[in-house]
């Protein structure tokens, strides 16, 4: 395919690394010379200086002849003008990166469908959606709904006590005697194995696991996992994400946040009528001793400037606190906060990334994720009819190795995937896939 992204900045780099990998012809345009010559130096593109709102950039890259222009500037009024402009001169599929949820509302998205806009991205709706997520299913330190949660991507960190500690996976599934989740990786010393059934399980393993709903009590109570309730939770941040965040889960929680920014603490407690809203910075042990953060039962930082998310979840966690989700947008930290003991990392930019990436190959994949703690990818692919997946059960399909089929939604059923599995047409399959492998697992769905 040839692909035009607008803008350098970590989105765009992010997808530049994940297209050029497959060897799609990918151009990439940004008025900032810098961060252009950065790109060049790291992946084998084409590069343009200038706006994609301007005509003529747009001409330079041959536009008329893109299958895919993704616009992913910081500025939302250039995304949308570019994508309509590029629709408008033959680019056959338009992306668009908002920050405006009105836009994404099903009546308003059909005006931008017609002015050529074919999809927004609204990462910060996303990050919300999984911060939410991760404090409602409390015993996990990443989770990922397929299918309206029909099944789940459930991240466990195993410890000391864990009842399948030093137990194969064939083990292990015999001693829950449950077929309803499935390890479908493993990450230990910053390595992804994509398991088999004599794979040992160990204390410190970052264990992937799919699960359907009627399987999640069981998958905690043999991880060693407690699932607690979380009744009071604490957010460092009135971000968009903050606020997204605390809009829903004061329906259920009690919620304090607190802005360092005076002026906009008092907006977000005209606006956020069922939380309570404190001035302060939250770096401040202090504070956050004397607004009671050792009666919470989680602290998410969404200030949107990672060291300070990193830090305050820091001391947080050493105050006593379950469970702390930190926003992390720059990449370099991830190994680091995992290590200082912050239980979630939570990036917008990789979410984006991910559901934009999707759109770029050509089998349907309803939805895609790239983990933070892993370099691997987790698709799930709706079967087309006479795809390669359905031709005989999955043991003998010579699947790619370094994949795995996790699970299956049939209707509105789910069931985990076996050998013995037969895929069929219309199912949804979740597979679980380290990059080298992508373009050998799409040619079974394509």
């Amino acid at each position: 395919m040839k692909i035009i992204i607008s803008g350098a900045g970590e989105v765009g780099k992010y997808l530049a690394q994940m297209l050029t990998k497959e060897n799609h012809d990918t151009i990439v345009v940004d008025t900032n010379k810098d961060n252009l010559k950065i790109v060049e130096q790291q992946y084998d593109l084409m590069t343009i200086t200038g706006s994609c709102s301007s005509f003529k950039t747009l001409e330079d890259a041959k536009v008329s002849t893109a299958d895919l222009f993704i616009a992913v500037t910081h500025s939302e009024e250039i995304n949308l003008l570019s994508a309509m402009l590029a629709k408008r001169l033959g680019a056959k599929k338009t992306i668009a990166r908002i920050d405006n949820i009105e836009y994404i509302d099903p009546v308003r998205k059909l005006h931008f469908i017609n002015m050529g806009v074919d999809r927004m991205i609204y990462p910060e709706k996303i990050a919300a959606k999984e911060v939410v997520a991760l404090i409602r299913e409390t015993g996990t330190n990443q989770v990922f709904e397929f299918s309206d949660g029909r099944l789940n991507l459930f991240v466990v960190f195993l410890s000391e006590d864990a009842p399948i500690i030093n137990k194969t996976l064939k083990e292990a599934t015999q001693i829950s005697n449950s077929f309803d989740y499935r390890a479908v990786a493993i990450t230990r010393s910053g390595k992804t194995i994509i398991p088999s059934g004599d794979d040992v399980l160990k204390a410190g393993d970052h264990v992937y696991v799919i699960t359907s709903p009627e399987g999640i009590d069981s998958l905690m109570k043999y991880a060693g996992k407690q699932k607690d309730k979380f009744d009071n939770v604490m957010i460092l941040g009135g971000s968009r994400i903050g606020q997204k965040v605390a809009n829903e889960l004061s329906k259920n929680c009690k919620i304090k946040l607190i802005e360092k920014n005076e002026n906009k603490a008092l907006e977000l407690a005209d606006r956020l009528d069922r939380c309570l809203v404190i001035h302060g910075d939250g770096r401040n042990m202090d504070l956050l001793e004397e607004e009671g953060i050792k009666d919470m039962d989680a602290f998410v930082a969404v200030t949107g400037d990672s060291e300070t998310n990193i830090l305050s979840c820091m001391l947080a966690k050493k105050l006593g606190i379950k469970k702390t989700i930190a926003e992390i947008e720059n990449f370099d930290y991830f190994d680091f906060a995992q290590k200082m003991g912050i239980d979630s990392i939570v990036n917008k930019k990789l979410s984006a990334a991910s559901r934009i990436y999707s759109f770029t190959m050509h089998a349907e994949v309803s939805s895609m994720k790239c983990l933070t703690s892993t370099d691997a990818e987790l698709l799930e692919f709706v079967v087309k009819e006479k795809a390669r997946i359905t031709k005989d059960i999955l043991r003998n399909l010579n699947f790619p190795e370094d994949a795995i089929v996790g699970g299956v939604v049939r209707g509105k059923k789910s069931f985990i995937a076996t050998g013995n599995t037969h895929i069929v047409k219309g199912d949804k399959v979740v597979v679980f896939t380290l990059p080298g492998s992508i373009k050998k697992v799409e040619k079974f769905f394509a």
